[in-house]
């Protein structure tokens, strides 16, 4: 092996361990709570910012409730199973959503004050 590679070599064995320990940890997984706050921003008008609303007496207050429920609610209504008053609203809005975005919604919701 020529000198020249040879110093490379040791310089990068020298290095490396170094490098490695500085390097940034993994990235932490994503925070359902915190995605599923993003989304709700839509869920908002009518449920309200804390998901109590009393503008429209009809709408449901959601804060608190169980995730699973919201999660078999969405995809109820997502899927055409869940009909209902409103059912036509909660259709349009829950078709854009994904399972992930469900399950993130569900994480936020249930993290929200339940209703006393």
């Amino acid at each position: 092996m020529p000198a020249v590679t040879r110093g490379f070599v040791v310089c990068v064995v020298a290095v490396l361990p170094g490098l490695l320990a500085a390097a940034p940890a993994a990235a932490a997984a994503p925070d359902p709570v915190a995605l599923g706050r993003e989304k709700f921003v839509q869920c908002a008008a009518c449920h309200g910012a804390d998901g109590r609303s009393t503008v429209i007496p009809q709408y449901p207050k959601i804060g608190g409730q169980s995730g699973p429920y919201v999660v078999n609610a969405l995809k109820a209504y997502r899927d055409g199973r869940r009909q209902g008053s409103y059912a036509a609203i909660m259709a349009a809005v829950a078709k854009a959503l994904s399972d992930d975005d469900i399950e993130n919604l569900a994480a936020y919701i249930e993290s929200l004050e339940a209703v006393k």
